[in-house]
């Protein structure tokens, strides 16, 4: 590839534009359904809290995120081979059609769940096109010196987008729910005319056959490991968690198998679609190691956040139940400017000074945000809430705009594709893995603690032995997830019968809102404590990897790598 006078300099700011747009939108449409959630089941009549539902809870919140991270290299591989810019439209349309049909559901209960889950997985098959050849695209139209600025705009946007749709979906499901899924399609019917019309490929064509035995058995295996970690936080038998279940521990056995064998495979077949040999690469390792581990520590932390903000904190302030969603997404854009500040300025630092400098310390930070986040008491000031979240921002931003310019630089031009697909993989099924992971680290300290404090203040208001009974041993996700959706947490898990008949003073007491926050916050800082333990940790050997990623590498102004064998 050519410099910038090759190119086109016009052309590299259209396809930042149009990339950064696509990226945006892929990455708002993973959480925006987060804070739609109630809205949506009430709109297809289901209640989302029954155990028979926890399906269709689960894979709404988590369907999208599993595509697009099992497709991701598969997509960036099919670039390299029949171009990025044909993949990345191909994404557009896909996405847009998905949009279209989620929103014309026309059922209820189960059938409306279903075309819903599976529909958003389809949508998900268009973020990862659009994902996975978007950090491609860039790095063949930008010279290497223009690259790190480039980059951090694209990665701070999508970044930024799983923020934007907590905010969004809150704004827009009140309305009417099928908003959430109506707003994509005039901005992708637009993404992808502009795309049509202006994108042009700059790549090189391999011509290589697919690694066919290798994106199966890679696809299956992911999916089935994830499909375990995510079904961990739901109950088995007499257990909080379900590690002992049959289901669970077959997923998990199941996927790694495939995923040893995918291995296994991608070292015998010509042409793989996994290059294992990039590895070799140490700016390449250690930077996606890196994206792998800061996207374990981020991504639980929206969870976690949202869950303190709306079971605790927003009803403590005087909010209804029903309205913190919203603020829950408006209380955290802090997060969100941090990130649009920090992640363009670094990386265009990072094309004159390198990345590591700017990720590590970026980790480092964002460690420190962790601890700083533990020593709140529970019933925070919200302004040193606030700056909390703005240097975490900050400090992620930092991070993440250098790390994937280098990264990016590292890969060799006909191999770009599948490398940042690669890369994405990592980021993306770390924020998968990390639900699973926080999740259950809360419910650990949730179940420790929480039966005995239900059982306690049920009874201090009289409701019926029975009721109280079955509350305290429901599982402790239960009352996480209604916290979480918006519900009036005791009303909901009681029920309407069992409320009319308590003393209007109890009733009032139970459902108003200080009850449940009080209720729930020893056993929630216990669990806090657990879940920041690990997200510091995690930032921490994140910022060691980022240290050990050597001096500045550009793949196209050293030695090939993939014929040498010689890192950086």
């Amino acid at each position: 590839m050519g410099g910038a006078g090759v190119r086109g300099e016009r052309y590299k700011w259209v396809a930042l534009t149009n990339t950064t747009i696509g990226v945006l939108l892929a990455t708002i449409d993973s959480s925006i359904m987060l804070i739609a959630m109630p809205d949506i089941f009430r709109g297809i009549q289901l209640d989302p809290l029954l155990p028979e539902n926890s399906f269709y809870l689960l894979w709404m919140i988590v369907g999208y995120l599993v595509t697009s991270s099992v497709l991701v290299v598969s997509v960036g591989r099919l670039g390299d081979l029949y171009g990025r810019v044909r993949m990345y439209n191909l994404g557009f349309v896909i996405y847009t059609f998905a949009s279209l049909v989620l929103t014309i559901d026309w059922m209820t209960g189960h059938p409306g769940a279903i075309w819903l889950v599976v529909w958003r997985i389809v949508q998900g098959v268009g973020g990862a096109f659009l994902v996975g050849n978007s950090g491609a695209i860039l790095t063949d139209a930008f010279p290497a010196h223009q690259r790190g600025l480039a980059l951090g705009i694209n990665n701070v946007a999508g970044i930024s987008g799983t923020f934007i749709g907590l905010v969004l979906g809150g704004l827009l499901a009140p309305i009417s729910w099928r908003l959430v899924f109506l707003i994509s399609v005039p901005c992708g019917v637009f993404g992808a005319v502009w795309a049509y019309l202006r994108l042009h490929d700059l790549s090189r064509r391999s011509g290589e056959p697919i690694d066919w035995l290798g994106n199966v058995t890679f696809a299956l295996g992911l999916i089935l490991v994830m499909i375990g970690i995510t079904h961990v936080i739901q109950p088995y038998g007499a257990h909080t968690m379900g590690w002992t279940s049959p289901v669970v521990l077959g997923c998990l056995v199941g996927g790694v198998a495939l995923l040893a064998a995918f291995g296994v495979i991608e070292t015998r077949v010509k042409f793989p679609m996994f290059r294992l040999p990039l590895f070799k690469i140490r700016a390449f390792t250690f930077g996606t190691l890196s994206t792998f581990l800061s996207a374990l520590g981020r991504g639980g932390l929206m969870f976690i956040m949202i869950i303190w903000l709306q079971g605790i904190w927003l009803p403590l302030h005087g909010y209804s139940f029903e309205s913190t969603p919203l603020w829950a997404g408006i209380y955290m854009l802090p997060l969100t400017i941090g990130f649009l500040v920090a992640g363009p300025v670094s990386g265009y630092l990072s094309d004159r000074f390198g990345a590591r400098p700017f990720a590590t310390a970026g980790m480092l930070a964002a460690a420190l945000t962790f601890v700083l986040l533990e020593l709140l008491p529970i019933d925070f000031p919200y302004p040193a809430f606030a700056a909390i979240l703005l240097l975490n921002g900050l400090a992620m931003g930092c991070f993440a705009s250098p790390n994937r310019a280098a990264v990016m630089n590292s890969l060799p031009a006909n191999h770009r594709g599948a490398g940042g697909g690669m890369n994405s993989t990592f980021q993306n099924s770390a924020q998968v893995f990390s639900i699973g992971i926080f999740f259950s680290l809360m419910i650990a300290g949730l179940a420790a603690t929480l039966p005995t404090a239900l059982t306690q203040a049920l009874t201090a208001h009289h409701v019926p032995p029975a009721a109280t009974a079955a509350l305290a041993t429901s599982p402790p996700v239960s009352v996480l997830f209604a916290a979480f959706l918006g519900y009036n947490p005791m009303q909901h898990l009681l029920g309407n019968t069992v409320i009319a008949q308590l003393p209007p003073a109890d009733a009032a007491a139970l459902t108003g809102h200080s009850f449940f926050p009080q209720l729930i916050s020893g056993p929630f800082q216990a669990g806090l404590h657990i879940a920041f333990g690990f997200a510091i940790a995690a930032c921490l050997i994140a910022a060691g990897a980022s240290a050990f990623r050597g001096s500045r590498y550009v793949a196209e102004l050293e030695t090939p790598v993939l014929s040498s064998g010689k890192a950086s």
